[in-house]
């Protein structure tokens, strides 16, 4: 099953539009930015986020342009903020292509993310609805603080589970949750309602993220991205956090050591691979993954049956199940 496909069924109309605004969002007469702009819209990907906007906004009725505009901004944020990440990463290669920092240079890809971040902040501002704003100013703010975390938590002696899951959810899970709450404000749903789509979302982006994390392992070539890639960036992830727990002393402080000094020689990865594999840390990510799929489809049961809340339960079916 074409897990994506289902899941914009119910709103395909409402995503040609989103498409087509999407584009001229990002028309300009800047022969370098019109370059960079246009191999974003090429390689611009599933648009989970957009459609979960836009599904959690369809629980209410015919969406409206408030809509539209909040599911543009999130995923132009969405965008700037990978474009970023891959400079600071030095990643070369995003969804099986090469990245903007790559096929340019770090100058151009940090001034058209720049670029692309100001043109989600237009179209929040196009809702004329200072809670979605709000939203998604929050969102903006949270991404970088929770890059921040991360990068001053590089030392495998100051990581935990803890640490962990208070980093996804202020890189990946509050954009989700965000999604869905902007789609829920944008058709005036009552506090209640908005609750449940925030806790939806926010599951659902830890489940999405635990996936991601758990391809980081895998030597699967339909990933689209250099698996390994957290690992040689001395990113410290479930699988290896909880990998590390239960071993002995001395494998583990071997481990460690390596992280510790960035000594990431391709026989030490192999290594940190398959004692992760090893020790069960997979397998516990994936109960992890699937515990949070769960408490993210039990807040879709205020809701009722229908052709939209059945596509949000593919949302969370989808980021458990996906093979990229």
């Amino acid at each position: 099953m074409n897990f994506i496909d289902e899941i914009r069924k119910p709103i395909q109309t409402e995503m040609q539009l989103f498409a087509q605004k999407f584009a001229e969002t990002l028309r300009t007469d800047n022969p370098m930015l019109e370059s960079v702009n246009e191999y974003v819209l090429q390689k611009s990907g599933k648009q989970l986020r957009p459609i979960l906007a836009i599904l959690s906004a369809k629980l209410f009725g015919d969406v409206n342009l408030s809509t539209i505009n909040g599911a543009l901004s999130l995923e132009l944020l969405h965008t700037a903020s990978l474009i970023h990440d891959d400079v600071v990463d030095d990643t070369f290669e995003r969804r099986g292509n090469a990245s903007i920092n790559a096929r340019w240079t770090n100058k151009i890809a940090i001034l058209s993310g720049d670029y692309i971040l100001s043109k989600s902040l237009g179209c929040a501002t196009k809702t004329d609805n200072l809670s979605i704003l709000k939203a998604i100013a929050n969102v903006g703010m949270q991404l970088s603080d929770g890059e921040l975390l991360q990068l001053a938590n590089l030392n495998m002696s100051d990581s935990s589970e803890k640490q962990y899951f208070n980093i996804i959810r202020k890189k990946t899970a509050l954009l989700f949750s965000t999604c869905s709450v902007v789609g829920g404000l944008s058709m005036n749903a009552d506090e209640s309602t908005i609750a449940h789509l925030r806790n939806f979302g926010e599951y659902l982006g830890i489940c999405f993220q635990l996936k991601d994390d758990i391809f980081d392992y895998s030597e699967n070539i339909q990933i689209g991205k250099p698996t390994a890639n957290d690992i040689r960036d001395g990113k410290i992830t479930l699988p290896l956090i909880y990998a590390l727990e239960i071993a002995q002393a001395d494998e583990k402080r071997k481990i460690i050591d390596w992280i510790d000094n960035k000594d990431f020689t391709p026989e030490n990865i192999q290594s940190i691979i398959h004692f992760t594999i090893e020790k069960g840390g997979i397998e516990y990510a994936e109960n992890q993954m699937h515990i949070y799929k769960n408490k993210a489809l039990e807040e879709l049961n205020c809701f009722a049956d229908s052709d939209v809340k059945n596509s949000l339960i593919l949302c969370a079916e989808f980021a458990a199940l996906r093979k990229s």
